[in-house]
């Protein structure tokens, strides 16, 4: 996978396809729909990324899960759906100016987690629950391309993020039922823990365990038991 995944980022290196789908959409959604499969395939009211010979379907999602809701329960009930979401470990930022001409690149301090699912997750945490729905995290670095145009948000000062490429590949996991999301939660079944609790044991920050342990009650993976003063209680 590690190859193919990097042969098919060389591909898409310097193309950006219909409906500004990016190089690295691209590069996974043809990866992941493989060989005698087939790319946006219409299906009742929606239009699916990819669906491979075997009849799955392919979804990417960059973001945040919302969106993907109602589709994917109506792909779920025709067959097996595996949604593909890419996290950046690291990324490279490269700025243009509209002439195309490389006017930086440094490396953003940012680094991505598997942490990060519960980000996508947030608005849409009942996904992993639907039959045939499993989720793939593909953990990469990437190179993040803008354009010094004027045009993007107030937060980059005008400039506008034009396209993003895989660069390496490190792992992929998958989550294809709910026992998979107890590796999030570092404690013995019927062990009670609190955000803060859970936040020092994981080795993560207050409101990264937050995001998880919400996620995680509504998905019934963890059950919220009552409270200790302010803070709530939870229990595998």
């Amino acid at each position: 996978m590690k190859k193919s995944l990097l042969e098919e980022a060389a591909r898409f290196k310097r193309s950006i396809g219909t409906k500004n789908e990016s190089s690295l959409h691209k590069t996974l959604k043809f990866q992941y729909t493989g060989d005698g499969g087939k790319s946006e395939v219409q299906t009742g009211e929606f239009v699916a990324d990819g669906r491979r010979k075997d009849g799955e379907y392919i979804e990417v999602q960059t973001g945040s899960f919302g969106p993907l809701r109602k589709k994917v329960k109506e792909f779920a009930a025709l067959d097996k759906v595996r949604i593909i979401h890419p996290i950046p470990v690291n990324k490279k930022i490269e700025v243009f100016d509209t002439k195309g001409k490389l006017l930086s690149r440094r490396k953003s301090p940012l680094h991505g987690s598997l942490w990060d699912l519960f980000d996508a997750l947030l608005y849409a945490p009942e996904l992993p629950l639907i039959k045939n729905v499993q989720i793939e995290v593909v953990l990469a670095d990437i190179t993040e391309k803008r354009i010094k145009d004027g045009k993007g948000a107030w937060r980059r000062k005008g400039i506008s993020i034009k396209d993003k490429e895989l660069t390496a590949y490190h792992e992929s996991v998958v989550f294809a039922k709910k026992s998979d999301f107890t590796r999030f939660i570092p404690f013995k079944k019927g062990e009670e823990f609190t955000v803060s609790s859970h936040a020092q044991k994981a080795g993560i920050k207050r409101h990264i365990s937050q995001k998880t342990l919400y996620v995680l009650t509504k998905m019934k993976v963890i059950n919220r038991i009552g409270k200790k003063g302010k803070a709530w209680v939870y229990t595998r």
